[in-house]
């Protein structure tokens, strides 16, 4: 027989609590979007009205973005948030308004969002670097790349389980869509995402340089002097390596790294390299990792067609038991497995050692890094598109990556400082701060949000709130 442990005790639940506010983080969110001034840009591009009734739509998508930080998949369920948000923001956008503001979205209105974010990102690029610690600049092996700005392009496959606009077999024998974004690595910002039906092809190249531009617009013009942007195998076609040579200018230096697909051209080119040629591969902090070897490839294989100047450096491992049956015959013979990275990065000014093999090496492993922000945005609003309409999913992709902006923001700009904070994950940052409960009080002819004080996160929760209410406002 269990026993009590009496925790029950004369204990009854009812549901007639008053003024109690279940996603209190929904405050840090909402006024961060006012103060860099997103709502107010927004507010300028979509349509507004003094009409009785009227929501306004900026008011709309920034309340849904927010909705979607907190865990909305849907918008009925950003429609119930904000019913259970009302006595503090008043608006309330059933789920058919915020419908019709998505679908309302289209090419035009979308290029002056663009336009907006980049304006808003610019702002906020300017706070981070007056903040203690400066800008993030990425370290790699090491090495810290001060004034690059490094472009992450991948693509993904977002399963859908019935029949919607634009869905189709994925080259993965699922069923979805196949979109392709760009994320700063930097910073973590979404910067462009397209989405595309589910067959579309991993190397098209009119789609990896459409989203580079678009990521490129949104890059501050004090900040694309020197830029990195790193691709897998898919990025490994002549359409993007000579796009991205030329967008060199005098005023601008554009280095590249993509993932290379292995070729018996390629594999007679590694016979050919003496084992002295052979370097000892480095960890993500600058140290030996034993194991592992990277070679200069360059001159050794003669494949024509492709930019001048343009390297190649191939890696060799162990191979794992999950690789022994993808293995080459010619991997089998030498009993490594094979990896080959091209670029034309002879040397990253600034950064001493930047041309040497086993630097370039570690530098593309780290865009590796791009799994992370693809994995963060789906448990931000992607995991599942929600409507049948392609335009209200283009656009509910738009309102997802605005979400994952106010929360890179918050933690770069409020929360730099607090170690299990500023790097945290989706959930953890829902767990710790933005699910945490709270009473709206009135006293002294103010309103009072109280949250429990032995709640372990409480002072970092007041500490972001004050923060952000004291970040400079974009004029």
């Amino acid at each position: 027989m269990v026993e009590s442990t009496g925790w029950d005790h004369r204990l009854s639940v009812v549901a007639d609590g008053k003024k109690l506010v279940g996603h209190a983080g929904a405050v840090l969110l909402r006024k961060l979007a006012d103060r860099v001034g997103l709502t107010g840009g927004l507010a300028g591009v979509l349509p507004s009205s003094t009409a009785a009734g009227w929501r306004e739509r900026a008011g709309v998508l920034v309340q849904l973005a927010v909705a979607i930080v907190l865990g909305a998949t849907n918008m009925s369920e950003a429609e119930q948030l904000q019913l259970h948000h009302r006595p503090l923001f008043a608006l309330v956008a059933s789920d058919s308004t915020a419908r019709r503001t998505l679908a309302a979205l289209d090419e035009a209105t979308l290029a002056k969002i663009a336009k907006v974010r980049a304006r808003v990102r610019r702002y906020v690029w300017s706070l981070l670097r007056l903040r203690p610690g400066g800008f993030p600049w990425l370290v790699v092996a090491g090495k810290r790349l001060t004034g690059w700005i490094v472009i992450d392009l991948d693509a993904t496959i977002i399963t859908s389980a019935s029949k919607k606009a634009g869905a189709a077999v994925t080259f993965k024998k699922t069923f979805g869509f196949h979109p392709l974004a760009a994320w700063c690595a930097n910073t973590a910002e979404s910067l462009a995402m397209l989405l595309r039906p589910g067959n579309a092809g991993a190397n098209t190249v009119a789609d990896h340089i459409a989203v580079l531009t678009d990521a490129l617009a949104q890059i501050p013009g004090s900040s694309t002097a020197k830029i990195l942007v790193r691709v897998d195998g898919a990025g490994a076609t002549h359409g993007l390596l000579e796009h991205l040579e030329a967008l060199n200018t005098t005023r601008r230096t554009v280095r590249y790294t993509v993932g290379w697909t292995i070729t018996e051209e390629d594999e007679k080119a590694i016979a050919c390299l003496p084992e002295a040629a052979w370097e000892t591969s480095l960890h993500q902090d600058g140290s030996i990792q034993e194991g592992y070897s990277v070679a200069e490839l360059t001159g050794v294989n003669t494949r024509k067609g492709w930019p001048e100047g343009m390297r190649l450096i191939v890696r060799r491992v162990k191979p794992s038991r999950r690789h022994l049956k993808k293995l080459t015959r010619f991997e089998e013979q030498t009993g490594w497995r094979y990896c080959i990275t091209a670029t034309n990065i002879r040397h990253m000014r600034g950064i001493a050692g930047s041309g040497h093999a086993q630097f370039l090496d570690v530098l593309h492993r780290s865009h590796a890094g791009v799994e992370d922000r693809v994995r963060t945005n789906k448990a931000m609003g992607l995991s599942n598109l929600p409507c049948a309409s392609w335009e209200v999913n283009r656009a509910w992709m738009l309102a997802a990556n605005l979400a994952a902006d106010l929360d890179t923001w918050l933690r770069l700009l409020a929360l730099h400082d607090i170690d299990d904070l500023a790097g945290a994950e989706p959930d953890t940052m829902r767990f710790r701060l933005y699910h945490l409960p709270a009473r709206l009080a009135g006293h002294a002819r103010r309103r009072w949000l109280r949250i429990e004080r032995t709640w372990p996160w409480a002072k970092a929760f007041t500490t972001c709130w004050h923060r952000v209410t004291t970040l400079p406002a974009l004029t």
